[in-house]
């Protein structure tokens, strides 16, 4: 079988969030990148395989998947459904719960710190302290909801691994960047469960893509 076509760079956390899922899977792929700079994303090619004219976008033979946490969806759906428990009506549920928290909890409040400590400064542009302290105080209120939560199981949807854990991998290595590294450490559930996603051959995989 042919290997699926990954489209966009390893500098973007969207796309290495679609690696995470695609390693733990088991999924064969191929990285194409994707230039920005001479405006590749918004070719008719690449409108074909994306719209929006973004990254990540998939393809796995005639079949165009974009959206960074569809395509993490599908690889897990098509190769390992284990990562998602739809066998079971209960384990899906709480799966499903915490893939919203990730998008709209966890990096929501995350991503303006990466934007304005890693983005924002290999752009030429300026750091917003206030941006990041209004964030800071947001991911801390978010981390003691998981720290009470992780003090319950070993991961985030139960006692087993699921792509909710997986899908945090991405913007949790960024963060590593940042000044912020030891934000885990006043939170020693959530940071047993983040040494033990890193131990994980997958994320060592993606971890060793984003270094620059």
């Amino acid at each position: 079988m042919a290997p699926v076509k990954l489209y966009g760079a390893t500098l973007s956390w969207n796309v290495t969030r679609c690696v995470a899922a695609l390693e733990e899977a088991g999924v064969q792929y191929e990285i194409v990148p994707i230039n920005f700079g001479t405006g590749e994303h918004k070719s008719p090619d690449h409108l074909a395989r994306n719209p929006f004219g973004q990254v990540p976008a998939l393809q796995d033979g005639d079949l165009y998947v974009f959206e960074s946490r569809a395509i993490c969806k599908y690889a897990c759906r098509k190769n390992k459904p284990e990562l998602l428990k739809e066998g079971d009506i209960k384990e899906s549920a709480m799966v499903d719960v915490w893939l919203e928290v990730e998008a709209h909890q966890y990096t929501a409040a995350l991503s303006p710190i990466l934007f304005e400590c890693l983005i924002h400064p290999m752009l030429g542009g300026a750091t917003d302290q206030k941006v990041i302290d209004d964030n800071l105080v947001k991911i801390k209120n978010v981390l003691a909801v998981y720290e009470a939560h992780l003090s319950k199981s070993k991961y985030l949807a139960g006692d087993f691994l699921s792509l909710a854990d997986l899908n945090h991998v991405s913007v949790t290595l960024c963060l590593a960047a940042t000044p912020y590294a030891s934000l885990f450490d006043a939170y020693p559930h959530v940071k047993a469960w983040w040494t033990d996603l890193l131990a994980r051959p997958s994320v060592q995989k993606v971890a060793a893509l984003m270094k620059p």
